[in-house]
């Protein structure tokens, strides 16, 4: 059996049990993630070199040079009849290690996703910069790729991803979508940014905004007319907001307020918790659509006023966690102490379960 049969194995047990990710650890057996929890499969633990060569295999020539230069190595992966994967690997302790992520085959839409019905709202926005915050794994890239699904039933726009690898395959509906692989399609994201602000697309999804080059090139392409999509690791409006300019260097950052403040015109954040109705997990959100006060505490760096301007906005679909976490509890998906562990302002949270009953 070849090395690439070998990993194919395992890919497939990782399809048959659901699972989400399938991890390779030197001095452990093979496992997998099925909602949330990591389970041991294989029968034996495998080595660091076995792990390397194992995956290695699959990998692009590019992704492998870059493996060999840097010890990190990332790519897509396809199956036949399994699907495609996104492959990390990496080191740890010196030895070889690998992440591999199950790929959806569609798109989901808003409503599966069990997101509040206000999120739609950001498939309305025709320009600016809509940043999407979270925790790893809390399903940023799946919302952002179902809002581009929903403009792309509805409007005929052209859409351009720019990805590490591409997670979602969009088909073209009533939009033309075109879909950056950095590693592939593009050395990098800084060169596939630049290009993309020059193929005039309408809509610019990002995959993540790493460093301050990107958020710069993000940041001008909101401001003059595009609207722009990105995620970021982060929690909560504000620390979301204060990641952009803080990326930046000290003598940079007031000048990038008052650029992000122009920009924005949404701030998504969420988390995903386990679900006592349905399974597997729902998720709870924070959003602020941004408004003339929310522009203002940007470029003076109040950012502690911005859950004042989320509930003073509500009317444009702005909602508090703690909003989401109330229907969360009322739907059944979680228990009120889950629902106060998550909360950030958790007497509000009580208030809003006493007047709702």
């Amino acid at each position: 059996m070849t090395e690439e049969e070998k990993l194919g194995e395992l890919l497939r047990e990782l399809v048959q049990r659901s699972g989400s990710d399938l991890l390779l650890v030197s001095g452990m057996c093979a496992a997998i993630r099925v909602d949330g929890q990591v389970r041991q499969i294989g029968d034996h633990p495998l080595e660091g070199n076995e792990i390397e060569t194992l995956v290695a295999s699959v990998l692009s020539p590019f992704s492998l040079a870059q493996y060999r230069q840097t010890l990190i190595g990332d790519a897509s992966y396809r199956v036949p009849g399994l699907g495609r994967f996104r492959i990390n690997l990496h080191h740890e302790r010196g030895r070889a290690a690998a992440t591999i992520r199950a790929l959806p085959v569609r798109v989901p839409g808003l409503e599966e996703l069990r997101l509040p019905p206000s999120v739609g709202n950001l498939a309305q926005l025709r320009r600016g910069l809509v940043l999407i915050g979270g925790a790893a794994g809390a399903g940023k890239t799946t919302t952002m790729a179902a809002l581009i699904n929903e403009i792309n039933q509805r409007d005929a726009r052209h859409i351009l991803t720019i990805e590490d690898p591409v997670e979602y395959e969009h088909q073209p509906l009533q939009s033309i979508i075109e879909q950056v692989e950095v590693g592939t399609d593009a050395l990098d994201f800084h060169s596939a940014l630049r290009a993309a602000v020059r193929q005039a697309p309408d809509v610019l999804a990002v995959g993540e905004m790493r460093d301050p080059e990107s958020m710069a090139i993000a940041l001008s392409a909101a401001e003059t007319g595009h609207l722009v999509l990105s995620t970021l690791h982060t929690t909560d409006v504000a620390s979301t907001t204060s990641r952009v300019s803080d990326s930046f260097p000290l003598e940079r950052q007031h000048t990038i307020r008052q650029e992000l403040a122009m920009a924005i015109s949404a701030i998504l954040t969420q988390t995903l918790l386990p679900s006592h109705k349905v399974g597997g997990r729902v998720p709870a959100v924070e959003m602020l659509m941004v408004g003339y006060g929310a522009r203002q505490h940007i470029r003076r760096n109040a950012l502690q006023h911005l859950h004042q301007e989320i509930t003073m906005t509500k009317n444009k679909g702005s909602i508090t966690l703690e909003e989401s976490l109330s229907c969360l509890v009322r739907e059944g998906h979680l228990g009120l102490e889950e629902a106060l562990e998550a909360a950030v302002h958790p007497d509000d949270l009580k208030s809003l379960l006493r007047s709702t009953g």
